[in-house]
Order: structure tokens, then C-alpha cells, then sequence
């Protein structure tokens, strides 16, 4: 009996000392597998799919020879970390960092975001070609599509798309789609302009949300110094309070579409569409841009004054007149008298966002 009981102390002592030099063998291991540095001798992109598994993405990443014993990787996400998620998208991994390190990265979603700036006074067409050209963002509304149809694949079938989009710059990363970003220009323009509704002035000649957008993008287009914004959303209210048209050159311009080749002449003043403010009353039936916040409060809330006519200056500026005669001697000084070659009577043409990009 006492034998039998000292070979059963000698094998439990035995089994206690594998066990623990398997664990021994199991933790060297363990941080040996976290500790080493990635197989890569340069910065490398790492793209995420939804829908895959740090079990398989690990087990690509040894045969891709990023790193070895994928399987040991695997379990310590699934016990040390069971909560975690891998979070999906481009990463950019640096040369140099350790197995764990990247499992870091991947766990806190440590994805490569990029941005598109969509500016002030562009038209919808220009933001779509935008964000045609933005870099690694899905395409998922083709330029062939009528914007239209665009609409109607945002679902916002039947509304037109000119001044709904808040011109703005947006994040992305690689998931993310040219839809995803319309639609968050659209939600931030419908409640911005909600909120500056909201702190309208009293009496003013506009009625609707949607006429402060129609008159905010013309002033957007109109001027290109900020400070004028009120002045001019003055002369623009003082008209449309005694009927008297707007006459202002971008409305023009959006009504010429492609014809517009950077000059507006005296036939193009006469030559009528639902746009052109010499020819019609009142406000045109939709924006012609996308204005910005600050243009938006000017549409609600003009400069208290006098002038009804202003005349660009050429440099972006404007000169402001109470009559009629004031105007015609400052149209002559401006444009005729000291008319220089690059003078413009209006904010010079947004260039096309294909000349724009790299």
C-alpha cells in the first residue's frame, strides 16, 4: 500500500511538472507568436472584406508569409479578446510592427480614412463628378445616369436635386459609397436649412424654406467676398418686395448649361429660360447651386439699406447704388471705362473637377 502511494505521489508530481512545462511551453510560444514582426520589409495595404473572419483573414495573411502560427493568433483573439470585432476597410500597415500590434490595429478598426470636399457653389453635376474622381470611394451611381435617376436611386424620387446638398468635406473609408456620401450631404442640408429657417428674419419677401435655398444659391454664385453676402441678399429682397426682376447674371449661366463658354453677351440677357432673372419675375423655380451655411443665413436675414443695383467691381467685389443713374456711372466706370483684360461681371466659372484632380 505504501508503495502504491508513494507511485502515485512520484506520477502526480510527474504530471504536475509536464503540465507545467507545457504551460511554460504554451506561454513562450504565445508571446514568441505576438512578438514577432510582420513579414513585410515596406508599408503594405491591408483590405478588410465584410463578411470575413479573423480566422480566415489570419490564415492569408501566412500563407501571404505576413506572419506564421495563424492558428495560435486565432485562439488568443477568441480568448483574450471575445468581445472584439474585426472591423472592415483598408488598413495600412506599417513595416516593422509585431503580430500583435496588427491584431491592435484590426481590433480597433484602425482603417485608412480618406475625404472629398464638396464646395460651395458647385452645381449637382459638378458634385457628382467629385465624387466620381474620389479615391477608393464605391461607385455606385455611374455619371451615364440621369440625375433624375439618381434621385431615384437615393430615393428621393421626384425632387430636384440642384441646392439639395450640403457642400461640405466628408470622410470615407474604403467602404463606404459615392450614395453613402449624397446622402449625408442631404440629410446635413435639409437640416441646416431647417435650423437657419428657423432664425429667419421678420417680413421677408420669401415664403418657403425652399425659396431661402433658391435665393441662397444665387447669392452663393453671385458673389465671391464673403462679407457682400447680406449686402446683396438686401438688394435681392428690396426687389422682390416692390416686383422688381432680380436681373442677375448666374441664373443665367445655369440656364445656358453647356452653351456657356465663360462670357455672357447682351443676346444671352434676352434669350429666355425658366432661370434667366432678366426675363422672368421673381425667383427661378429651383437653385442653381449648392450654397453654403453662411449664404443661407444672408437668404434669410439681408442688410437693412437702400441699393437695388450693384455692379461687379472685376477682382469678386461690388459697387452698391440707390438709383438707376448711380448704377448706369458705375457700369461705365467698371465696365467700360477701366475695363481690365480679365474683368468679369460675375464669379469667375468653378473650374471642372476633372482639370482639378491630380
Amino acid at each position: 500500500m505504501k508503495a502504491f502511494v508513494k507511485y502515485t505521489a512520484v506520477l502526480l508530481l510527474l504530471l504536475l511538472l509536464l503540465a507545467s512545462g507545457v504551460l511554460a511551453w504554451g506561454y513562450i510560444t504565445l508571446q514568441q507568436t505576438l512578438s514577432q514582426p510582420l513579414g513585410i520589409s515596406e508599408a503594405q495595404t491591408l483590405d478588410v472584406d465584410p463578411g470575413t473572419s479573423p480566422g480566415r483573414l489570419l490564415n492569408q495573411l501566412e500563407r501571404d508569409g505576413w506572419l506564421e502560427r495563424a492558428d495560435w493568433l486565432r485562439r488568443y483573439w477568441q480568448f483574450q479578446t471575445p468581445d472584439a470585432i474585426l472591423q472592415v476597410g483598408e488598413y495600412q500597415v506599417p513595416a516593422g510592427i509585431s503580430a500583435e500590434q496588427l491584431l491592435g490595429m484590426l481590433q480597433r478598426g484602425d482603417v485608412v480614412r480618406r475625404q472629398v470636399t464638396l464646395v460651395e457653389g458647385r452645381t449637382f453635376q459638378q458634385f457628382r463628378q467629385v465624387l466620381a474622381n474620389a479615391e477608393r470611394l464605391q461607385q455606385t451611381l455611374p455619371l451615364a445616369l440621369s440625375a433624375e435617376e439618381v434621385m431615384a436611386e437615393l430615393g428621393l424620387a421626384g425632387e430636384h436635386p440642384e441646392g439639395r446638398f450640403f457642400p461640405d468635406t466628408y470622410q470615407y473609408t474604403r467602404t463606404t459609397s459615392d450614395r453613402d456620401i449624397l446622402l449625408r450631404a442631404y440629410a446635413r442640408m435639409a437640416s441646416t436649412l431647417e435650423e437657419v429657417w428657423e432664425q429667419r428674419a421678420d417680413d421677408l419677401p420669401i415664403k418657403t424654406p425652399y425659396e431661402a435655398l433658391i435665393l441662397a444659391s444665387i447669392i452663393e454664385r453671385e458673389t465671391g467676398v464673403p462679407h457682400e453676402r447680406g449686402e446683396i441678399a438686401g438688394v435681392f429682397a428690396r426687389r422682390l418686395r416692390i416686383g422688381m426682376r432680380l436681373q442677375t447674371d448666374p441664373t443665367v449661366i445655369y440656364g445656358m448649361g453647356d452653351a456657356y463658354e465663360g462670357r455672357i453677351l447682351r443676346r444671352h440677357l434676352r434669350e429666355p429660360t425658366p432661370w434667366n432673372t432678366y426675363t422672368i419675375d421673381g425667383l427661378p423655380p429651383t437653385p442653381i447651386a449648392m450654397p453654403g451655411r453662411e449664404a443661407l443665413m444672408a437668404a434669410v436675414n439681408p442688410e437693412p439699406g437702400t441699393s437695388l443695383y450693384f455692379v461687379a467691381r472685376g477682382d469678386g467685389s461690388h459697387h452698391f447704388s440707390d438709383t438707376l443713374r448711380e448704377h448706369n456711372r458705375a457700369v461705365r466706370n467698371y465696365q467700360i471705362e477701366n475695363r481690365a483684360e480679365n474683368y468679369r461681371s460675375s464669379p469667375a466659372p468653378i473650374p471642372s473637377p476633372e482639370s482639378s484632380q491630380p
